[in-house]
């Protein structure tokens, strides 16, 4: 679809908004993460002492109250308090203000890898208790679509509205797809991103079945940790993160900030297995080079890889060789933010291309912590433990998701007006 003027429409980034383990804030993340700062703690949602892994990534300064009315927070499941949170930061940071005029031209496309679980087993266990009084609130507060919709009915946007669901590669999808229904001309603006709290009991428990989450309960800090040889699993957490996407020709006129551009966007399927990605991550091969090839760019034009980088075994060490296939002996730095943030499922897409565009503005490149014994099968350039300063103007971030799903963007610097 072109503008006008016969140009394809391209899509700007105007506003972000985040919310991680590291703080309920950009400013707050973001502090957290180019210092090396871990965000992982004890659970204290609940009471975890019998479980094999009692640590995981909560926010402790998030206040639900300060971006919706008490009533209409009480009706929403906290994945969505943290999705209005976010879209009320982002609009902010965009100034943008959605009037009567432009409604139907700016959509949602939020993402979440489980949505209101929280409400559906608080529900649960009420019903087995009196069917009688389970919410009349449940099914709108658990289902996944309720993110999006919450955004707009606090803010108000009328148009294209969705939500996407690919386990942890949802909110990814989220911004691919939301940028792609603006270059379509079906909106000039999207608010797109993902939500995930689902720090509950069984959640954590079924996890530990599955042998995914790491069991450094003694040294909680430390649990995260790509890309080192000792990895024992992911650190489960919970976050959000929102960008306003917009059509570069209405940023402009408007006098929008820019902060970059969503100029690659690739999304394939391993086909191969529930979980865990294939030796040699064909799939995410596939996706990355659909990215760069939408972006109309090479593999030497890109200076900086927000990892997936989950901290188990299989993952860390795909993903390494999906590297090496793509970028040949020449890998730029690259880091896993989860290693601080730990892993919020269907939001860190979202999380992490916002930590590009933030790394892209400052010229500073987050670190891997928790770096400490070398993985032959893991031998890049991971940014070990401490920022480094660097110029950028293309950034790649990856996600994967359990199902075999993938999905690569790749952001472009554009600070300024123009």
């Amino acid at each position: 679809m072109t503008n006008g003027n016969g140009e394809l429409r391209r899509v700007v980034v105007t506003g972000i908004g985040m919310i991680t383990p590291l703080g309920a804030s950009v400013e707050k993340s973001w502090a957290g993460l180019t210092a090396g700062q871990s965000g992982i703690g004890l659970i204290t949602r609940f009471d975890a002492k019998d479980l094999e892994t009692q640590i995981a990534g909560e926010v402790h300064d998030f206040d639900p109250l300060q971006y919706m009315e008490r009533k209409e927070a009480k009706r929403a499941d906290r994945f969505a308090q943290f999705a209005v949170a976010t879209a009320g930061q982002a609009l902010k940071d965009a100034t943008l203000e959605v009037t009567k005029d432009l409604a139907p031209r700016i959509g949602v496309t939020f993402g979440s890898g489980i949505g209101g679980v929280e409400t559906l087993v608080e529900n649960i266990l009420v019903h087995e208790r009196d069917p009688r009084h389970v919410s009349p609130f449940m099914i709108p507060m658990m289902i996944m679509d309720m993110a999006a919709g919450e955004i707009a009915m606090k803010y108000g946007p009328k148009g294209p509205n969705l939500a996407t669901v690919s386990a942890c590669a949802s909110s990814a999808h989220a911004i691919g797809e939301a940028a792609d229904t603006i270059r379509r001309g079906q909106a000039d603006v999207m608010l797109a991103g993902g939500s995930e709290a689902g720090l509950i009991k069984v959640a954590v428990g079924a996890f530990n079945a599955m042998h995914a989450l790491s069991r450094r309960n003694d040294d909680p800090q430390k649990a995260s940790r790509p890309f080192d040889k000792e990895r024992d699993g992911f650190v489960f957490s919970e976050g959000a993160a929102c960008l306003v996407l917009e059509e570069e020709g209405f940023a402009t006129a408007r006098g929008a900030h820019i902060l970059g551009e969503i100029v690659g966007y690739g999304a394939t399927a391993d086909a191969y297995h529930v979980t865990a990605p294939p030796a040699g991550a064909e799939g995410a091969v596939r996706a990355i080079r659909m990215a760069m090839t939408d972006a109309g760019i090479t593999p030497a034009q890109i200076g900086y890889v927000n990892a997936h980088g989950t901290s188990t075994q299989a993952n860390d060490s795909a993903e390494t060789a999906a590297l090496k296939a793509v970028f040949g002996a020449k890998v730029p730095p690259v880091s896993s933010t989860k290693s601080m943030t730990g892993h919020t499922l269907g939001a860190a897409g979202a999380i992490e291309a916002v930590i590009c565009l933030l790394a892209m503005r400052d010229g500073v490149l987050p670190p891997t912590i928790n770096q400490e014994v070398p993985d032959p099968a893991c031998d890049l350039d991971y940014v070990p433990n401490v920022a480094r300063k660097v110029q950028l103007d293309y950034a790649l971030s990856n996600s994967m998701g359990f199902g075999g799903h993938n999905v690569a963007l790749v952001i472009r610097r554009r600070n300024g007006a123009g």
